[in-house]
């Protein structure tokens, strides 16, 4: 059986904190208790729950074992090289084609401007993610990753999703580990976890037929792994899939943790409808958004941390995630596109002072990290 590293225990545990209202999760509260890797159907049975008290108890129960008061944010800046891309799934708003009005590629001069503008900022992560852009060649991905390495070298770079990564080894003829490994040698630090949206052949051929498997997105984060690169994982959810489906998305994470060991983070990521092919689709809600944080705190029990995206769903919901189980609210951000072309009503950026009122507000300590979470400062 799997066990939790078991930790301090608080001074009341969910069944206090919640009286008698667990009683239709006792079986759960008894398993996270004992430290106990919860089933699949364990997972149905929280996403299910009309208690969100309960559950999000539990979740917090997990996330003070693990961080005790501390929740996490970075100061970091987003790229978005291009927006051209060969595949356009419907749950996209960012994607276009060649010439089509607002596509756009950046060029290395337009990346290093971006980055210049910022030199006076204490950013430790520069993040970048784009299209598959049929026509940039393999050098400008290179070029890329050693123009921000020379202006500035002590960052760390997040860049090109496991999407991103087999695009690149298909289009220019090169097995994933080359890709990796050259871009590694360019400056590449570490994997952002998009393109993973939901592991479910059922939805893959409605919303995305054209893209990477979910087989495919694993075997490029295992590979990664086992060069010795670490990743995050993401699901997007809050469209057409089922609780079903959610759940089996993160036990097949939570299986290939236990593979390679490879996972720093996993975010889930609320849908947004707005000038996608699927505009009908109500937005989530606060509850729905609380109810996926904590029940992938309890689901994911190898991996480390769970991110709540204040970008996705809104900075009180981000700040009440912190007690449903989420130990990282991300960061300052910095002209995020994918999100805000599908409608985010969020700000593109958040000040130091808004990050740390956020958290201290929610009754923890801010503790300021790199992408691999070593401490920069503790609030």
């Amino acid at each position: 059986m799997h066990r939790h590293s078991r930790g301090q225990r608080g001074p009341v545990g969910p069944a206090r904190l919640v009286g008698q209202r667990v009683a239709a999760h006792r079986q759960e509260v008894v398993e996270v208790e004992a430290g106990q890797r919860l089933s699949a159907e364990d997972g149905l049975a929280l996403m299910r729950s009309n208690d969100i008290l309960a559950v999000g108890a539990l979740a917090d129960r997990v996330r003070q074992r693990k961080h005790g008061r501390r929740a996490y944010f970075i100061r970091n800046q987003h790229i978005n090289y291009s927006n051209i891309c060969t595949n356009r799934c419907r749950f996209c708003a960012f994607s276009r084609r060649e010439g089509d009005d607002g596509a756009y590629r950046m060029s290395i001069e337009e990346i290093e401007a971006k980055i210049t503008e910022r030199l006076g900022e204490p950013i430790s992560e520069v993040h970048i993610v784009g299209g598959l852009d049929p026509e940039l060649p393999w050098q400008y991905y290179l070029d890329m990753l050693a123009a921000i390495r020379r202006l500035r070298p002590d960052v760390h770079i997040q860049a090109f999703t496991c999407v991103e990564m087999a695009h690149f080894a298909e289009k220019y003829g090169k097995s994933v580990e080359s890709v990796l490994g050259e871009l590694r040698d360019a400056g590449l630090g570490s994997i952002p976890g998009g393109g993973a949206e939901v592991f479910s052949g059922r939805i893959r051929a409605r919303l995305c037929p054209t893209k990477l498997t979910p087989g495919g997105w694993l075997d490029v984060a295992a590979r990664a792994h086992r060069m010795g690169i670490k990743s995050n994982a993401t699901m997007l959810y809050g469209h057409i899939e089922t609780a079903r489906e959610r759940v089996d998305h993160l036990v097949a994470l939570r299986d290939a943790q236990d593979e390679t060991g490879g996972f720093m983070t996993f975010i889930p990521l609320a849908f947004h409808s707005e000038n996608t092919d699927l505009p009908a689709l109500a937005p989530t809600t606060g509850l729905e958004d609380l109810r996926q944080i904590a029940v992938s705190r309890l689901v994911l029990d190898n991996i480390e941390h769970v991110k709540s995206f204040w970008i996705m769903v809104g900075l009180k919901v981000a700040q009440l995630a912190l007690r449903f189980g989420a130990d990282d609210i991300d960061g300052t951000v910095t002209e995020e596109k994918i999100t805000h072309m599908a409608g985010a009503r969020t700000p593109e950026c958040l000040r130091l002072s808004q990050l740390l009122a956020l958290i201290e507000g929610a009754g923890l300590q801010a503790v300021e990290r790199d992408t691999v979470y070593n401490v920069i400062r503790e609030y």
